[in-house]
């Protein structure tokens, strides 16, 4: 059967086979619902999905001679605890805060039926919400090291000078929610100044799925850049100023230096990453001199 629907984009369109599932999971139920739980079990699933490859390297010996602290190891008891900890924190606070996402995002104009957004327009969104998240990111994860703050808040995510992948989201509620705002806050941001403030039509403005993909993508990076692995395909090997496991695991080594989410050029423009560049050539050096002998 045919599936048709109106959109005020393209008027009435034929929508494809993914596109008419969307609809029929919304049909007759409460889209707040629908989408809280949708949104909370994709979070789970990839959040812990993308977590499996990292532990099962763990386990292999070929694998630790890509491991960034090879000096230092995870028990099962860290991780048990770990999760334990991010299972609550997922339960009891970010699950009610991803509800809360749809009646926010939809009263600013947030479209979520069907036809999806062209790729030729969400492409450009994602660069967006990945540049605004790591200049947020940066700038409140250094304020996060304020000693009072860091004392009372951000020393939960430090527990682990070694990180591991789900460690990515282990921290305070108060950090989680700081936090958060650069990940959520972004595109509602991006919306209203697309939508409002510039008028730049309704196809630049955000739809359901774009923020979902958006969300998948910073589970991903966050989960990759607490992993403690650093792979000769890893994504900072292609692309220079992408983070990575090699930057952020600095981080928690040193606690200090190295602050941004995703990209490298905030903490080269203030000098926060002089200790860790000088670090990795140290270490440069010491792997030329064995390889030398």
């Amino acid at each position: 059967m045919e599936v048709l629907a109106n959109s005020t984009l393209t008027g009435t369109t034929q929508l494809s086979w993914l596109e008419t599932q969307w609809e029929q999971m919304y049909e007759g139920r409460n889209p707040l619902i629908v989408t809280g739980i949708f949104a909370f079990l994709m979070h789970e699933l990839v959040y812990f999905g993308r977590f499996i490859p990292f532990l099962i390297c763990d386990f292999i010996p070929y694998f630790q001679r890509y491991k960034l602290q090879q000096n230092k190891s995870n028990s099962n008891d860290d991780y048990w605890n770990c999760t334990k900890k991010v299972l609550y924190s997922h339960f009891v606070f970010e699950g009610p805060l991803i509800f809360f996402f749809h009646p926010m995002a939809t009263f600013i104009g947030m479209r979520v039926s069907a036809p999806f957004p062209d790729w030729q327009y969400v492409l450009p969104q994602l660069a967006i919400f990945f540049i605004f998240e790591d200049f947020y990111h940066y700038h409140m994860h250094r304020f996060m090291h304020w000693p009072p703050f860091y004392k009372k808040v951000h020393k939960v995510h430090h527990e682990y000078a070694a990180p591991f992948g789900i460690a990515a989201e282990y921290a305070h509620p108060i950090e989680t929610m700081i936090l958060g705002f650069g990940t959520v806050g972004g595109p509602l941001v991006y919306h209203a100044c697309s939508y409002y403030l510039f008028d730049m039509g309704p196809q630049w403005g955000l739809h359901l799925v774009t923020m979902l993909l958006w969300i998948v993508l910073r589970l991903f990076q966050a989960i990759d850049a607490h992993s403690g692995y650093d792979f000769p395909w890893s994504l900072c090997h292609w692309v220079p100023f992408w983070a990575g496991a090699d930057h952020h695991d600095y981080h928690h080594q040193a606690f200090i230096g190295n602050y941004a989410s995703s990209f490298r050029w905030w903490d080269y423009l203030f000098g926060t990453d002089v200790k860790y560049r000088a670090y990795r050539k140290r270490q440069a050096e010491e792997r030329r001199k064995l390889k030398s002998n």
